[in-house]
């Protein structure tokens, strides 16, 4: 496919939004006694290029990604974008590229601090501790990133991977867009009003291929993808998330040999029923933050795709994680309250041994595949 069907040019409109989402200020909650950080992306993207570049790191260029890239194209989807996906696109070619790209972001976070806070005494240590939520490092043959995760409590945490290369960007069409940062960076430089009659040409890109094909996809709200094999757990947490927001599949002929295929990877990837439930609940606290009405019903649609559509386990293997499910469905009613009294359920089956959370105490009865909650006479 040519390079340029896979580009196009934003609108007034959308380069209109991106102002919005660059310009907005977002905090960074510390750890401790550690202050919030009033962090606008536009501003941190241009302090951690410069110190990139101070530092022998050329930065080849920037990009939004994500669900907030998606939001800058189509406003109104159907879900609220959460994390703030930047992507540096850098040389990582040895170690001590991948510790020095770590070390210039910290060192970054000192000039977001507050007036009279001594700086002097505060290491890379001690805000890696304070401000980051998650720090990952990818080095194989395919992969070379890294990611630096600063922490939020409501969710929007801002995310900054730096990519040398990368196997697979994206799960479904609908997340497949990366927004090029670089013209909107320069024209914040030259200090001139955005107007509809004056703003910098942004160019967009899907890395599924198609933009205006994958454009239409998230206006329809239609999901579709390609070489699904490359994709970690085979998008089946994320393909549950898209049908709980009312997305529906582009093809219907295909969806049933979708869902079989993703439920496999799935269960090829997260074998142990210990990495199913923590990567399940890793997800919903993630991705469902200021959601909590939504979570029952994305567990009900993940336990219906497993159940209809795994062919790859046993039998035993196959009812322990929907058994699993079905209780994680309950803790998330018992704990909105939807179940009046959730310490008093009548039981037929006491849950499976590795569950230890004592939230999951109680027991379920299963009628039909549907989990029903029996209160006590």
């Amino acid at each position: 496919m040519a390079a340029e069907e896979a580009q196009s040019v934003l609108t007034w409109e959308q380069v209109s939004r991106l102002d919005e989402v660059l310009s907005e200020v977002v905090p960074v909650h510390g750890r401790g006694n550690f202050p919030t950080l009033e962090v606008r992306l536009r501003d941190i993207v241009a302090r951690v290029r410069s110190s990139l570049a101070l530092s022998g790191v050329r930065v080849k260029d920037v990009r939004l990604n994500g669900s907030t890239a998606s939001h800058v194209l189509v406003q109104d989807v159907g879900w609220s974008y959460k994390d703030l996906d930047l992507i540096f696109r850098v040389d990582l070619p040895h170690e001590a590229d991948f510790r020095l790209v770590r070390d210039v972001v910290l060192g970054t976070l000192l000039d977001f601090l507050p007036d009279g806070v001594n700086k002097e005494k505060i290491t890379a240590m001690t805000l890696k501790e304070a401000y980051v939520q998650k720090l990952a490092k990818v080095c194989t043959e395919q992969d070379r990133w890294s990611l630096i995760s600063l922490s939020n409590k409501h969710g929007r945490n801002v995310e900054l991977k730096f990519v040398d290369c990368i196997r697979r960007q994206f799960e479904f069409s609908v997340d497949s867009f990366q927004i090029v940062l670089d013209s909107m960076l320069a024209f914040y430089r030259s200090d001139v009003a955005m107007t509809p009659a004056r703003h910098p040409a942004v160019r967009g890109e899907s890395v599924y291929g198609d933009f205006q094909e994958a454009l239409g996809h998230l206006r329809d709200k239609l999901i579709a993808t390609r070489r699904p094999e490359e994709i970690r757990g085979g998008g089946l947490l994320k393909y549950c998330n898209l049908l709980v927001r009312d997305f529906r599949p582009a093809s219907e002929e295909e969806l049933k040999a979708l869902e079989r295929y993703m439920c496999s990877r799935f269960f090829i990837d997260f074998p142990d029923i210990g990495e199913q439930q923590r990567k399940v609940e890793a997800y919903l606290h993630s991705h469902f933050v200021g959601e909590d009405a939504s979570k029952y019903d994305y567990l009900m649609i993940l336990r219906r795709v497993v159940n209809e559509s795994t062919v790859c386990l046993m039998g035993h293997e196959r009812r322990q994680t929907l058994h699993l499910i079905s209780l994680m469905a309950f803790r998330v009613l018992a704990e909105q309250n939807a179940i009046p009294d959730a310490s008093c359920v009548t039981c037929y089956y006491q849950p499976a041994p590795y569950v230890r959370d004592s939230n999951f105490s109680n027991y379920y009865v299963a009628n039909r595949n549907i989990p029903t909650w029996l209160p006590c006479n």
